[in-house]
């Protein structure tokens, strides 16, 4: 299986593909769609809708995996992101790839082995896990990234029970 694992965001969207087989990774690609702040957020919005319906197209991911929104208390980064997750999953739907959606916890759990793990435990797992020369940066990329190995994780051990 081909997955696109997608960090959520209005400024940055980590994104990153690698393919499951056989209980092994390959990276096909990974890196960020960056919006300025000073754009109006509808255009934002259409930019990140443009730029994963791109990347879709370009690497034919079959499934996709999305961190679920995490509630701070900045209710308008909540909102902001969530309108980003939206067109995200939205880009997902309208070339008919579902779309699976993990907490931070869960993510955490799966590459970690421990859910409380902080951000550099999880970026270090993630370079181990796929063989990587470094960590990738931004940390949204390897966010996404490893939101791309919780769902192989996620789906072979549902496959195997």
């Amino acid at each position: 299986m081909r997955i696109l694992g997608i960090d959520p965001g209005l400024a940055t969207v980590g994104f990153g593909i690698v393919e499951y087989n056989n209980n092994k990774f390959k990276t096909i690609e990974y890196g960020a769609v960056l919006t300025p702040a000073n754009t109006d957020t509808t255009l934002r919005l259409k930019a990140i809708y443009d730029d994963m319906s791109y990347i879709i197209e370009k690497y034919k991911p079959t499934e996709i995996a999305i961190e679920e929104l995490f509630f701070n208390t900045n209710v308008k980064t909540a909102v902001n992101v969530g309108q980003a997750r939206g067109v995200l999953i939205l880009s997902a739907a309208n070339k008919n790839i579902p779309a699976y959606e993990y907490t931070p916890l869960q993510v955490k759990q799966a590459v970690v082995g421990y859910g409380r793990a902080d951000k550099a435990q999880v970026q270090y797992m993630v370079k181990a896990i796929l063989s990587l020369n470094e960590i990738p940066k931004p940390d949204d990329t390897a966010d996404a990234l490893a939101i791309a190995i919780c769902h192989a994780h996620t789906k072979n051990n549902a496959l195997s029970t």
